[in-house]
This record gives C-alpha cells, structure tokens and sequence, in this order.
C-alpha cells in the first residue's frame, strides 16, 4: 500500500521532488507534453475506499490521465479519509472544486461528469455496483474475485456488452511479467500436451457465525450488508477505523467465497489463461472423497486437461504454491516474484519468430485507463474475470455439497441437473434483487 502523501508536502523539499518525480503530477509543476488538458482527463469516482482501495486511489490523483470526483463508502471514518486524501492531492490547483463523500453509491453513479468507476467493495456488492455503473454509462475496474455468484458473473458480462462498457477486472497477475512468460510458454507448446495443471490456494468460505458487538458509530451497517442475510455488527467484517490489513469478511460465505475466491481469482485465473480458456471452463467437477477435505477438487476439461486444487512437488523435491503446468515435455511453475521451468530454457528463451506473444501490460490500472481512451478490452475483460471465478465457484459448489457436477460452460448452467442450477445464485435480503443486464 502507497503510503498517504500530500501533494502539498511531496512539493514542500526539493530532496522530496527529486526522490519522486515520476509521481507528481503535471499541474504542480507545469504540464509537460503529452499531458491531458484538464478538461479531457478521465473523470473517476471510487466505491468502496477500504484497504485495498486506497492503495488504488493514492495510484489514481497522482496520475495525469485522470482526475477523482467522488468517493464512496458506508463507513464514515473510510469515506472522510479518502476524501481528504483527494482533497489534500489536489488542493493547489486552485481550479478545483474539491472531492464529493457518498454514502450510498448511486447517487455517486448518476453523476453525468464521472466517466469510470473503481469499486473495491466487499464481494457481496461487487455486483450491483457494477452494473448500476455499466447501466449509467461508465467504465468499470472492478476488484476481484468478480462476483459472489455464478449468476452474477454472466449478468456482469451481459451488461458490459449491451452497453459497451470498458471493463477491467483487478486480477492484476495478468500484468506481472512472470505470469505472462509462463502463459506463453504453455500456450506456445514449449512443454508439450499439458496433463495437468495444480493449482494452490486456500479452501472455501464457511457460514458466518461470529458474535454481536456494538455497532461502530457512523458506519450504515445495514447498507455494508446490502443483499446478505441480516446479521449483527461484528469488526471482523467491517474493522473500525483506518485499518491497514484484508478484513477476513472474505472467510464466511454470505459475503464472499473464503481463500478459493479469494486467491482463487489470481491463481486459477492463470491457469485459465495458460489453458487458452478465457471464453470457457471445464466441464466437470469432482469434489475429494474426504467430506471434510479443503483441498483436492479435480476439475476436468473438454481437451482431456485435468486441473487440481492443490499443491505438487517439484522435480527439485519442493512442494510449492502458485501454478505447475505439467506437460507432455516440460513444467512451468509460476507464483509472484517465481518463475521456474523443467527443463530451465522454457522459459528463459525468448519467444521464436513462430511464437505467439499474449497481451502485454506492465500496469493493471493504467491499462484500464489507456484502454477507456482507446475502446479496447483490457488485459482483464469482463468476461475473462467472469470465467476465472465461475471456475472458483464450481469449486465451492463441489466442496459445500459433495458431489459431481457436470457443467456446460457455453451455455452457462449444469448439464441435466435441476438442482445444482439453483446454486447458481443465492436468495437477496429485500429491496437488493440480481440486477438484469
């Protein structure tokens, strides 16, 4: 996380320009060239302005391209903080109007001046905020893992299309270099037929069952709720204050889908991406015989390609996190900051002139940012965000009911199975309802 710095105070030593001069922005030191005139930089508003989020927003006022309106947030403390980060960022530009606090995040959306939206919400909302942005004509970047639901990752996708939106999905791995160097090496054949692809990450989330206590002042806890059950305050899903940690709401089930969507929508999105299965999914799901067990779901793909969720030791003795690609001459074991290959050129050679490069981007947000100017999809559309966590989702179903599931991921339900298409979406708390694209 970018640690919070003024604009006024970034400017007030020359020790502290010359130690950051690619971070302040052109209007405190004359525009150079190239720089956007104020009024066609892209105007943004962010919803939901907690850990992450402010990692992004700090990002954001320090990037020439755009200019943040408004901020959003249920919880008061969160919501004034990022407006003063903006506030102070933006304060000598004496054109400015200052940044504008929402608590209910439509009234932010049908602002006609906002362009985008962030949103970096609990999972639970990701949804509805969404598409009620999509609907009044913005672009979206929107923090993974995607959805809370099946049902709402193919909503999402229908909305971006039906109003041709520019999406990006924050699975920011698409954009690290050693994610894209294993995809290519795996998609270019270097390892042969793939076999297997073992997938790390933690277990599903379980139903919430944590104690009352009292209610933060200035927090609308029932808003923070929105579509979930009905359930007393607890600081575990909404921390008090300016916390500097992942609140665990991500572990219970009514608000999002634990560690498998969680990291999920990283690491299974790579292995989606290395399959060249962006625009599918696998067609089976087989839950371990261990009732019990939060690890050992096998997924099977149309191609004969099985996908396991779990760790694999290496040639060199090690079981490892991350991604191992197992093929028919070769493996790519890939994690943040690791790239490792058996044998080592496979991903140490440069790509051959026969070879096909991947999407490149060297920054997740200003892709999205370069891509609204543009009109293109980004290196993490809608759609790919909606695939990789349909493939966490299938996962849990897999865990939380114990048996096979046969699904058909052109047609977006189960195949022959009444039952399991009802888990594609869950029961919402009145008035929240699945939005319709």
């Amino acid at each position: 996380m970018t640690k919070t710095i003024s604009r006024r105070g970034l400017l007030a030593g020359a020790a502290a320009m010359a130690a950051a001069p690619m971070v302040v922005p052109a209007s405190a030191l004359g525009r150079k060239q190239g720089t956007p005139a104020p009024s066609a930089r892209i105007t943004i508003g962010v919803i939901g302005v907690g850990y992450q989020a402010r990692g992004h927003l700090n990002a954001l006022v320090r990037n020439d391209d755009v200019k943040v309106l408004a901020v959003c947030d249920v919880d008061t403390t969160r919501r004034e903080n990022a407006k003063k980060i903006v506030d102070d960022w933006y304060s000598p530009d004496k054109t400015y109007k200052g940044c504008t606090a929402y608590v209910d995040f439509r009234e932010l959306v049908a602002r006609k001046d906002i362009d985008a939206i962030l949103i970096g919400t609990p999972d639970h909302w990701h949804c509805a905020t969404a598409v009620a942005a999509i609907e009044s004509g913005k672009d979206v970047y929107c923090e993974k893992p995607l959805t809370l639901t099946i049902a709402e990752a193919k909503v999402m996708i229908d909305a971006v299309r039906k109003h041709k939106r520019v999406f990006q999905t924050g699975s920011q791995q698409r954009s690290s270099r050693e994610f894209r160097v294993a995809c290519e090496a795996v998609r270019n054949g270097r390892i042969g037929k793939v076999k297997q692809v073992f997938v790390a990450v933690g277990g599903p989330s379980r139903p919430c069952d944590l104690p009352a206590e009292p209610l933060e002042p200035g927090l609308d806890w029932n808003m923070w709720l929105g579509q979930a059950p009905d359930r007393p305050y607890n600081s575990i899903l909404s921390p008090r204050g300016i916390h500097n940690h992942f609140p665990d709401w991500r572990s219970y089930r009514e608000f999002s889908g634990g560690a498998m969507t969680d990291w999920g929508a990283h690491h299974f999105d790579i292995a989606q991406w290395g399959l060249g299965m962006d625009e599918s999914g696998p067609v089976e799901i087989i839950p371990p015989a261990d009732p019990k067990a939060g690890q050992g779901v096998r997924y099977l793909y149309a191609n004969g390609v099985e996908m396991i969720h779990g760790g694999h030791m290496d040639p060199d003795g090690m079981e490892r996190g991350g991604v191992h690609f197992v093929g028919e001459s070769g493996i790519v074991y890939v994690d943040r900051g690791q790239l490792k290959s058996w044998p080592e050129n496979i991903v140490t050679d440069p790509l051959g002139a026969s070879e096909k490069p991947l999407y490149k981007s060297n920054s997740h947000q200003q892709d999205w940012i370069d891509c609204i100017k543009s009109r293109k999809r980004p290196i993490c559309d809608v759609e790919i965000g909606a695939r990789s966590v349909t493939v966490c989702h299938l996962g849990n179903l897999a865990y939380w009911h114990g048996r096979t599931l046969k699904w058909d991921p052109a047609k977006w339900q189960f195949v022959k199975d009444h039952e399991a298409d009802k888990w594609r979406d869950r029961e919402r708390r009145a008035p929240w309802k699945l939005p319709k694209a």
